[in-house]
Formats: structure tokens, C-alpha cells, sequence
């Protein structure tokens, strides 16, 4: 999947929190503000590739605003956050691909929605991500977030990891990790292994780093 740009545009706490959690486990860059900033964060990413609005409330009327400065614009798409009462009178925008959820919808269901949008027939699957306290591995596109940041893991750091996280409470000896992760033709001595944990561990940071244990006179372990 391709790396998205989204700009999630809330004023109310509640749904700034969910969504942060939501799009934090996504491949996507994210600008966020509230109504007011609305404007000023679209001249800001002009490339974007989706629009979070918040429709609630008095907010409502504003969205036909957004939706003219979309179609100026002429691309990305919109989902629209609104309350189950308005419903009724709330139009979904016809200038632009569009979706909504109504507040209160579950991190699951928004998840979808925004696959949907952003990488439409690609949505991936929730096996693609392993998610480990403020930890996040793409399976699918090799990527390693903590706390929404990327983190820059070489091609091999980032198999160790995978690995391992995918293979939780097991220990496997240096050699073994020798020959499932860098492979059979791999000749080097098994010290590479410890050179890569330590690297792994100092950029995971102290907390994440107590998961990647050593099982000394064996190997390491992930303790998930």
C-alpha cells in the first residue's frame, strides 16, 4: 500500500483521540486542527489524500464550504464525521469520492472506512498488523511505527523484529535466527545477531526494548 497523506480536521476531544489511534496504525502522514485551522492546513498539503471532517453539531453547515473548496481543489476524498440526529439533513458530498461515520462508530469500523478510501480493493486485512503497546508492524509494507512515529530500521533489523514478533514466546538460538532471518547462504558469525538485537533494542527505545529479552546461553525471546 501506498504511503497516504490525511488531514483530520475535530473539535471535540473524543473523536481527536480515537482517530489519532486509528491512523496512527495506518500507513499515513497526518495534519490535524480544528475548523478553524481548516483552510490554513489544506494550503499547508495540497497533495492530500483524504479529508477526516468533523460535521457535528453547528459544524454541519460548514461542511458544504468544505466541500466547495474539494471541488476547487479536485482531488482526495472526504469522510465525515456526524451525529446519529442529523442523519436527516446531512447530505454526503457528491464533488468528491465520500464516505461518513456517524460519532460514537467503533476504531474498527472507522479503520475500514478510510482503507476503503485511501487504497480502494486494497484494503489489506487486520492480519497485516501486530500491534504491541505503543507499537505498530505493517507486515504488508515493512514499516514499524512507536507512538505514530516511523522508525528507520534497515531491511535486516526489520526482519529480526518481524520475526520475533510474529513468533512470540519462543526462543531461538543466534543460529537459528541466522538461518530464518538473514538466511542459509548467510556465512557470517552468529556476533551479527547481537549487533542487530542492540541496534533493534536502542531504536524501539527502553520500554519496548525490555520485550526483545536475551535468554542467556540460548538466544532471545520476544515477550509479548
Amino acid at each position: 500500500m501506498q504511503r497516504k497523506t490525511v488531514i483530520f480536521i475535530a473539535d471535540s476531544l473524543d473523536n481527536a483521540h480515537k482517530f489519532q489511534q486509528v491512523l496512527s496504525k495506518l500507513d499515513v502522514d497526518v495534519a490535524a486542527g480544528s475548523s478553524a485551522q481548516f483552510k490554513k492546513l489544506l494550503a499547508a498539503h495540497p497533495t492530500h489524500d483524504l479529508i477526516i471532517y468533523e460535521a457535528r453539531g453547528d459544524h454541519l453547515g460548514t461542511l458544504a464550504s468544505a466541500e466547495s473548496v474539494l471541488a476547487e481543489e479536485g482531488s482526495g476524498a472526504m469522510l465525515v464525521i456526524v451525529n446519529e440526529d442529523q442523519l436527516a439533513e446531512f447530505r454526503l458530498p457528491v464533488s468528491c469520492k465520500a464516505d461518513f461515520v456517524v460519532h460514537g462508530a467503533s476504531a474498527a469500523e472507522c479503520t475500514q472506512r478510510i482503507r476503503q478510501l485511501l487504497w480502494p480493493g486494497n484494503e489489506g486485512s487486520s492480519a497485516d498488523y501486530i500491534s504491541v503497546d505503543n507499537m505498530t508492524v505493517n507486515l504488508a509494507t515493512y514499516q514499524v511505527k512507536v507512538g505514530g512515529e516511523p522508525v528507520d530500521l534497515t531491511y535486516l533489523e526489520y526482519a529480526l523484529l518481524a520475526f520475533l514478533v510474529t513468533h512470540p514466546g519462543r526462543t531461538y538460538s543466534r543460529d537459528a535466527l541466522l538461518r530464518r532471518v538473514w538466511g542459509f547462504d548467510y556465512y557470517g558469525g552468529s556476533r551479527t545477531v547481537d549487533v542487530h538485537v542492540r541496534r533493534v533494542r536502542a531504536k524501539l527505545g527502553p520500554e519496548l526494548a525490555q520485550r526483545l529479552e536475551t535468554v542467556r546461553g540460548v538466544g532471545y525471546l520476544w515477550n509479548a
